[in-house]
């Protein structure tokens, strides 16, 4: 369930103090809330994500509330930059949901500042899925993808 009074305080946090985002876990639900850089307050993607749009003032608000999955783990992003499913549009992405993965293997590619960074499993296990869409941007510590691990 929802704790709407919370999301209502950590909104007006980020209002009050001018921040870019703000994480708090309760009672085993996380809620993120997110300001982006044309000034809107969203959520960043999670796992089922009952996603609600408020209007407050001339800023549109987005906040999930997230169950953590036991026994996933994730891989995050280690920079800001572009995220690819794959080395070339006309390739095939180097992994898609339900496959298998080996440390080292290379699950996508983020680009920052025209260089291109292969981004490696870290544990065995299978792709549960793929978090972000080809080509959006992501953040620094933004998870990409939910790994179970073998």
């Amino acid at each position: 369930m929802v704790d709407w009074d919370l999301v209502k305080k950590l909104i007006q946090v980020i209002k009050d103090e001018d921040i870019s985002g703000l994480a708090v876990e309760e009672k085993g639900v996380k809620y993120e809330v997110k300001r982006e850089r044309s000034g809107a307050i969203s959520s960043g993607q999670s796992i089922s994500i009952p996603v609600t749009h408020v209007k407050a003032g001339e800023e549109t608000i987005s906040v999930s509330a997230e169950k953590e999955e036991e026994g996933l783990i994730a891989i995050t992003s280690p920079m800001v930059g572009t995220f690819y499913r794959s080395p070339s549009p006309e390739s095939p992405p180097f992994v898609e949901t339900g496959n298998d993965v080996e440390p080292g293997k290379v699950v996508c590619i983020i680009e920052a500042m025209k260089l291109f960074n292969e981004i490696e499993a870290e544990v065995r296990g299978k792709v549960i899925k793929i978090l972000v869409e080809n080509g959006q941007a992501v953040e620094y510590g933004q998870k990409l993808m939910l790994i179970k691990k073998a």
